[in-house]
């Protein structure tokens, strides 16, 4: 891809400190047990826990065996257990019953708690009215933040959406805190804070508040991080909910990028066993295509195999002292590119192959359909067969979403009639899921008689100034809409694509170039952040990041704020032209409460490399439209 960078973007931080605080406070944690001891670990955690300290670090810390917490009877001989946990009541639950069935048997033992990143007065509670809190020692292990790559810091909380979002919960909200003051006391100080969304507010002030409490810790040092920008996931549904088509974005929806890692089973492998794969800056394949459209990936990796082959053959001609150099430097790491191509070949194939059994490209017209506008009849009467077909439970409520939230609301006969379909289809247990959908603003019905837009034409009409700040209060505590056209408009976040369809190749939206009324987007050398999209959209909360950045501020998106529902938060001095730090310190942390998708992370090093920036990304836990579902799909609320 050809970036037209203006100038170039500053190094980041070296994050590598992080996983080796982590470590350290790890090993504290576990020799204050001295002596041989079992280590119970939550499922969440062990990819995690893998990342910062694997079984032989362990293990030369006592640990004898590893479980896995689970819904089962233990089976460990040890006179020590330790548990490393999340802050959950199930898990003390599961604690308690292991501490009460040793009592009952007479057993004695000791037990160590070991909360992570911190421990809630909930669970203590749990602790005491199990009877078993003064049986157990209990520690918090500050593990807030994962370096998944580079850029790319990961709290690895994908409960966070659901928990503050559905249920308003809002124990997390000290947790990204904490995580932002430990960045801030290593990078920091942070000279530049912006934000938009009730969750961002808060944890700014909680923030403001730890970093009042430890006054003079950064202050001396020159930041390596001067900028910081929190955003809500609600404030941008849009992009969550669209598919995506930029490699890394592609491999996650197919295959599910867990931790960093992904597992390459045997369609992808041509063989009898799977392969687990580190996806990060590391892999010198991996770099060069993931922030690429797909379309522009089969021919990287066509030249990318050439190449290699050039370098094999560079052995023909060799003496017997070049090719002990040629094997003792080149040749492993030419066997590991080798290896890697072969896996992101076998990727690329799976994906086409399930791409095209889905009938993605209908799929895709479908969704430039809604984002612009155009044809929702059509595009409804797709979602109806969608449900019809029984495709997937969870494809289908994206694309309803995905319509409710591009229109602000479905009208009430379409949304009786498709939820009454789905209901049909999949069950009526899924009532629940249109109740949590409803309730966090993803599926929602217009008012009858009266749309949005109506309404907010005449809001806007009361609301001119600060002045009326009551009534813009009144209106933002009404059942959350998107605005979505508003904003759509006010900042251009949509092309016009050409509304003639016929005649495009089977996979044209996938692998080629995307018709438009103002000439083709060229995807191999894109102008916008649109290209993660096929040209067709700009990520809300990309081009929301963007124009602060450039404006240094909210100055003159007040009307884009309004349609936000508010919420947003600038330094409370000015930064102004003469300002150096502005210039110098370019490293911007980017940190999406609820999470972010591989989309906007690939828009955003797109806008890097176009603006001189550096962007960091800090996520609650990496998102996408199917844990987004899932999330509701799994809800008890």
């Amino acid at each position: 891809m050809a970036f037209a960078g203006r100038r170039d973007a500053p190094d980041g931080p070296d994050f590598s400190v992080l996983k080796r605080l982590a470590r350290d406070q790890l090993i504290y944690l576990l020799e204050q047990l001295p002596g041989k001891k079992d280590l119970f670990i939550e499922a969440d955690l062990m990819s995690p826990l893998d990342r910062i300290a694997n079984v032989s670090i362990l293990k030369q810390h006592e640990v004898d065996k590893l479980y896995k917490v689970e819904n089962k009877p233990i089976v460990s001989t040890s006179d020590q257990l330790c548990f490393l946990v999340r802050p959950r009541i199930t898990n003390m639950k599961y604690v308690a019953d292991i501490v009460n069935a040793d009592k009952a048997t007479g057993r004695s033992r000791k037990y160590k708690i070991i909360f992570s990143p911190q421990k809630f007065y909930t669970c203590e509670l749990v602790l005491e009215e199990e009877g078993i809190y003064g049986d157990v020692t209990c520690d918090e292990w500050a593990f807030y933040l994962l370096p998944l790559d580079d850029d790319l810091l990961s709290m690895e909380l994908p409960e966070f959406f659901r928990d503050y979002f559905l249920e308003g919960d809002q124990r997390w909200i000290s947790a990204v805190a904490r995580a932002l003051q430990l960045l801030n006391s290593l990078f920091g100080p942070f000279t530049h804070t912006y934000g938009i969304g009730r969750c961002a507010k808060m944890v700014y002030e909680v923030w403001r508040e730890l970093v009042e409490e430890s006054e003079g810790d950064s202050q001396a040092r020159r930041p390596e991080i001067s900028h910081v920008f929190l955003m809500d996931r609600d404030v941008d549904y849009v992009t969550a909910l669209c598919s995506q088509v930029v490699y890394e974005g592609l491999v996650d929806d197919t295959f599910r990028i867990k931790c960093g890692s992904v597992d390459f089973g045997p369609d992808v492998t041509s063989s009898d066993r799977s392969f687990k794969v580190l996806l990060n800056a590391q892999d010198k394949v991996f770099s060069e295509i993931r922030n690429e459209h797909f379309s522009n990936v089969f021919g990287f990796l066509s030249q990318k195999a050439r190449n290699l082959q050039t370098q094999y053959d560079r052995r023909r001609g060799m003496d017997i002292k070049q090719m002990k150099n040629f094997v003792s430097q080149e040749l492993k790491g030419l066997k590991q590119e080798h290896r890697l191509l072969s896996l992101h070949i076998g990727a690329c194939e799976s994906i086409m192959k399930k791409k095209t059994k889905q009938d993605f490209q209908e799929l895709l017209k479908t969704e430039h359909s809604l984002l612009e506008g155009f044809d929702i009849r059509e595009s409804t009467s797709y979602i109806e067969e969608h449900i019809d077909r029984q495709v997937s439970p969870s494809e289908s409520l994206r694309l309803m979403c995905l319509l409710s939230v591009t229109e602000n609301g479905l009208i009430p006969k379409d949304y009786r009639s498709l939820k009454t379909q789905y209901l049909q289809s999949y069950g009526p247990e899924h009532l629940l899921t249109f109740h949590n959908l409803k309730r966090i603003g993803l599926l929602t019905e217009q008012a009858p008689g009266e749309t949005l837009t109506a309404v907010e034409s005449k809001v806007s009409k009361l609301v001119t100034d600060r002045a009326a700040g009551k009534l813009t209060d009144a209106f933002n505590s009404l059942a959350r809409k998107s605005n979505f056209r508003g904003l759509s408009k006010k900042l251009g976040l949509v092309g016009p694509l050409r509304s003639c369809w016929l005649g495009c190749p089977p996979t044209a939206l996938l692998l080629g170039w995307i018709p438009r009324v103002d000439g083709e987007y060229n995807l191999k050398v894109p102008r916008d952040m649109a290209y993660v999209f096929s040209g067709a959209y700009v990520p809300l909360s990309c081009k929301i990041i963007e124009q602060v950045l450039e404006r240094k501020g909210w100055l003159g998106l007040e009307e884009v704020v309004r349609l936000l529902n508010g919420n947003e938060f600038a330094p409370t001095e000015p930064v102004t032209e003469e300002n150096p730090a502005w210039e110098v310190q370019r490293v911007i942390l980017a940190v999406f409460l609820g999470g972010c998708t591989f989309s906007e992370i690939s828009a955003l090093r797109f806008l890097g490399k176009e603006k001189g920036y550096k962007f960091i990304f800090l996520t609650t836990a990496i998102a996408s439209s199917a844990r987004l579902m899932d999330a509701m799909l799994e809800a008890k609320v």
